[in-house]
């Protein structure tokens, strides 16, 4: 039974102290006084008979209690926003979309748990997902076509008008098939002598893999496919000599069956940020505010952040 001395204000002050980090700038953003936000988050702190938040040179932090807690709170003011926005369209759940743009190696790691979350919390809405190359995503972004893109950071030309957060990193994996003759003697300089999946002009780990290819001096891989089609790519690799080039989430699933194998070569060159692409200025819908944190309850699960 939850205590009935906790009130909205509680809840609110609380979260919005950590997410500001900053008794004084949470304080103006729910234009209150300095006094009256310390004063609601001890009376939280008594309530519930631990400290949640502490104070330091560095600024506030969370105690671990207030971290488990804030969790909690996160998805509450989350759930609460849903439900009033549901009244103020007739009395009905709210059928709001949510238009997102997920690069291949999202889409196939993180995106099922990140869509069995946000279902959770968001029964009501509807999340429509869309994959494609790194270019293709970011320009519907800047179209208003899609409301988020979750992908790899673009270079600065191609983020103009556009925030990006990052999430994660990531690299990029050389898979090959099964019982494929590379895996007897490994050696990067031989990868040319079969037939190559390599990424596009435009996608977003050409740069790296390029960059990793002049690294350890490997010259043109004449024979390749250049795509990033997760689809196609597990089949052809699977039933094939190939060796696909690709980001490590595209194909986490088939490594760790072992459907595909991961050749041993150093790719750390090519970790690269993964991260959340908004258009500047952007200013989240309740429904985005849920995505959001759907994203992070999954992440802090995994240990990503």
């Amino acid at each position: 039974m939850i205590d009935r001395r906790i009130k909205f204000r509680h809840i609110q002050c609380f979260v919005e102290i950590a997410r500001e980090k900053s008794f004084k700038r949470a304080a103006e953003k729910l234009f209150l006084t300095q006094p009256a936000i310390s004063k609601t988050l001890k009376e939280l702190e008594l309530i519930i008979g631990t400290q949640l938040l502490e104070r330091s040179r560095a600024g506030v932090g969370l105690t671990k209690q207030g971290e488990i807690f804030l969790h909690f709170a996160q998805m509450s003011l989350a759930s609460l926003q849903q439900g009033i926005s549901g009244v103020e369209q007739g009395g009905q759940a709210a059928r709001e979309t949510l238009a997102l743009g997920a690069l291949p190696s999202v889409a196939a790691w993180l995106m099922p748990e990140v869509t069995a979350e946000f279902t959770a919390l968001a029964p009501s809405a509807i999340l429509r997902i869309e994959d494609g190359p790194h270019s293709y995503l970011v320009e519907r972004l800047q179209l208003g076509e899609l409301d988020v893109v979750i992908g790899r950071l673009g270079s600065a030309e191609s983020l103009k008008g556009i925030s990006f957060t990052q999430l994660y990193n990531e690299a990029v994996v050389l898979v090959v098939r099964p019982g494929h003759p590379l895996l007897a003697q490994p050696d990067m300089r031989r990868i040319a002598e079969w037939q190559v999946v390599y990424p596009p002009e435009g996608s977003a780990i050409r740069p790296l893999v390029e960059q990793w290819m002049i690294a350890n001096g490997l010259g043109e891989t004449p024979n390749r496919i250049e795509t990033v089609s997760g689809a196609f790519g597990r089949v052809y690799t699977r039933e094939s000599d190939a060796v696909w080039i690709i980001s490590s989430g595209v194909v986490a699933s088939e490594i760790e069956d072992g459907r595909l194998v991961r050749l041993p070569f150093n790719m750390d060159i090519t970790q690269g940020p993964v991260g959340l692409m908004v258009r500047a200025g952007w200013q989240p819908s309740p429904i985005q505010q849920v995505f959001q944190l759907a994203i992070e309850n999954v992440l802090a699960r995994r240990g990503e952040r």
